[in-house]
């Protein structure tokens, strides 16, 4: 697995915490904020659900000693969906309890359209008890996310939008990137209107350039909101985006299952293949 860690190590901070503390410190340095990521999905057995909900407690102590500015994001087929929902449920708020000690936020993220639903209805569940110390994830290129974003903006959730990193058919989601983008300015707009805080996730310059232009026009402020990256990807871009006074978050995942995290990354865009090569060899 060396070589093709060596590809995915761009994408990917390290493979323990210890190894993506300085990663994270670095940017923290550049005036961007971070959302540490523990890899992994689909846990099928108790036991490694537990070690997990273990890891992310852990992480949440760690973020504190070290110092960092960081959250962290996790998923629910970690915590044991795919076992059980009222016992991935106990373990969502086992963890929650210490992210409220710790004055900390944790983000549910999203998977794929199977976990869809399940996963906006234990974030509910959560957001009642937990309030502003946990946020979810929205994918705008599925069809039921104008219903899904209206319903958590009339929550008061804290949405990251993204335009969707699963391969999804065409009855579940849009396939042109242009719809995609249409969609996503539709979003992002209800969120920017309607929530106090919403997360911006992309890469693509021509969002980036209409969320500016869309908050200019609005007199939305720029602490009201952050743009946000993943880490291998637009550093250059983060930093101008901070020194303009925008907020920048990237998000750094870190650990020894990435192979399904880096495949997703180079089938999101072509371009990412070229980055990689084109990259890895240099310092």
């Amino acid at each position: 697995m060396k070589l093709p860690y060596a590809f995915a190590k761009r994408f990917v901070a390290g493979e323990s915490l210890d190894q993506a503390v300085p990663k994270v410190a670095a940017l923290n340095e550049a005036g961007i904020k971070v959302t540490l990521d523990l890899l992994g999905e689909n846990v099928k057995d108790r036991t490694t659900a537990d070690e997990t909900l273990s890891h992310y407690i852990e992480l949440l102590q760690g973020i504190s000693e070290q110092g960092i500015d960081s959250t962290i994001s996790i998923k629910l087929t970690m915590l044991g969906l795919d076992i059980d929902r009222d016992y991935c449920r106990d373990n969502l708020f086992k963890l929650l309890d210490v992210a409220r000690k710790h004055d900390q936020f944790v983000r549910i993220d999203m998977e794929g359209t199977d976990y869809t639903e399940v996963t906006i209805g234990l974030f509910k569940e959560a957001f009642k008890v937990y309030g502003k110390h946990v946020g979810i994830v929205i994918q705008a290129y599925l069809h039921r996310t104008k219903k899904d974003v209206e319903e958590l903006a009339s929550l008061g959730a804290d949405v990251r939008l993204c335009k969707g990193a699963y391969k999804e058919p065409e009855r579940l989601a849009l396939q042109k990137m242009s719809d995609i983008r249409a969609a996503y300015k539709e979003y992002a707009a209800v969120l920017l209107d309607n929530t106090i805080y919403p997360r911006i996730a992309t890469h693509d310059d021509e969002l980036i350039e209409w969320v500016k232009t869309y908050t200019t026009e609005k007199g939305i402020g720029k602490s009201r909101f952050e743009f946000q990256m993943l880490y291998g990807l637009r550093l250059e871009t983060c930093k101008e985006l901070a020194a303009q006074g925008y907020n920048v978050r990237i998000y750094v995942p870190y650990g020894t299952m990435w192979v399904p995290y880096f495949t997703r990354r180079l089938k999101e865009r072509k371009e990412n293949i070229w980055f990689v090569l084109t990259t890895m060899f240099q310092k």
